[in-house]
């Protein structure tokens, strides 16, 4: 017997739309990342996107635990001399909150070129609008469940 890989004409992506309403942002960003990978799949291949198109709606309104509002830190360089600037995940939530998502799941995926091509997959908006009519209509709208489990 032979073991059968996934290669890029076999594989099957679906649309999941998820609210971030209320949800964690690290335990979101953990399975939206795993989502994107396609490690939820039976067919998962480490060397193929394997993953699924993510619309997340809502990402305004992401929970964070403890002091993160105030403590966390992003940084980025304008590749100016003391060109390094820092922002507040309050201040990246009230300008552009769809970022914070997207920072948290990038930094869970691979840093190579397969891991730019699956983030590419993963579209986040502030609202609970979004413009992908479609593709991701066709089916009803999935929350994905948590990864994580629940205590009885």
């Amino acid at each position: 017997m032979r073991t059968v890989f996934a290669n890029a004409a076999t594989v099957r992506r679906d649309w999941y739309v998820v609210d971030a309403t209320g949800k964690t942002l690290g335990r979101l960003a953990s399975e939206l990342a795993r989502r994107l990978r396609g490690k939820h799949k039976s067919s998962y291949t480490p060397h193929v996107d394997t993953g699924d198109y993510l619309i997340v709606l809502n990402a305004a309104k992401v929970a964070v635990t403890g002091r993160k509002l105030t403590d966390k830190l992003y940084h980025h360089h304008t590749g100016y001399m003391g060109g390094l600037k820092t922002t507040t995940l309050e201040k990246l939530l009230q300008k552009h909150p769809q970022r914070v998502i997207e920072f948290a799941v990038k930094g869970m995926l691979p840093k190579n070129p397969l891991g730019r091509k699956m983030f590419k997959k993963l579209h986040v908006f502030s609202g609970a609008q979004h413009p992908h009519a479609a593709p991701a209509t066709q089916g009803p709208r999935v929350l994905i469940p948590p990864a994580w489990p629940t205590k009885l």
